[in-house]
């Protein structure tokens, strides 16, 4: 059962989630609530997933997130907002959110999209990630980007970490690699300290930016 809290200051939005999600069978909102009550329903339910309002009027969702992502247990979680700027969705992400889904995401597609996020993949709204891959790193410093990392790469983690930023789950790169999934995490965190970065978003980051998806040929 995957266990999911939604943040919101919108009541209707937080209902309208509840309400998609609880549907699944195996997906329980534990807890939806506004920004103020977020700390402690994740500390008292332990979720698996948090669905994080960037904007709030009384909280900052950003610095909310850092706090969420410093407990000892973090779950994962995923930005959600009406809002598609870029400097949101930068923050977001390298202060270490696993995905960004805009309030207006198909009902149809909010399942499949919370598995997939507390399956591993990086997330991104369709609608945002071409910001992100066709724009935002090659205009700005990224600070997390340094080429010559990639030479300390061999050839699986590559391979491992060009599926990774096609958005695969562990379960899926190994099924494409042929590799068990414990052998595909222990490649995700040899490549995260060889490349230097936090998460499989700024590992995804780094190699949109590095230009391993172009043409990749992994098999």
């Amino acid at each position: 059962m995957i266990r999911v809290v939604v943040v919101d200051d919108e009541a209707l939005v937080r209902s309208g989630f509840s309400l998609i999600l609880d549907v699944a069978e195996d997906i329980e909102v534990v807890a939806a609530v506004p920004g103020g009550q977020a700390l402690a329903a994740v500390t008292e339910h332990a979720p698996d997933l948090v669905l994080l309002d960037v904007r709030m009027p009384d909280v900052d969702g950003l610095a909310l997130l850092e706090q969420v992502l410093a407990l000892p247990a973090p779950p994962v979680v995923a930005m959600l907002t009406t809002f598609d700027s870029d400097e949101y969705i930068a923050q977001a992400l390298s202060s270490g959110a696993s995905g960004y889904l805009l309030k207006d995401t198909d009902p149809d597609h909010l399942t499949p999209l919370v598995r997939s996020l507390t399956g591993g993949a990086v997330v991104l709204d369709r609608r945002i990630a071409p910001v992100v891959v066709g724009g935002y790193l090659s205009r700005h410093h990224d600070p997390q980007f340094d080429s010559a990392r990639g030479t300390a790469l061999n050839r699986r983690e590559r391979d491992v970490l060009t599926l990774l930023a096609q958005g695969l789950t562990n379960a899926e790169i190994g099924r494409h690699l042929h590799l068990s999934t414990g052998t595909v995490k222990d490649h995700v965190s040899s490549l995260l300290a060889k490349l230097a970065v936090d998460n499989r978003v700024q590992a995804a980051l780094w190699a949109q930016r590095a230009g391993l998806l172009v043409n990749s040929g992994v098999k």
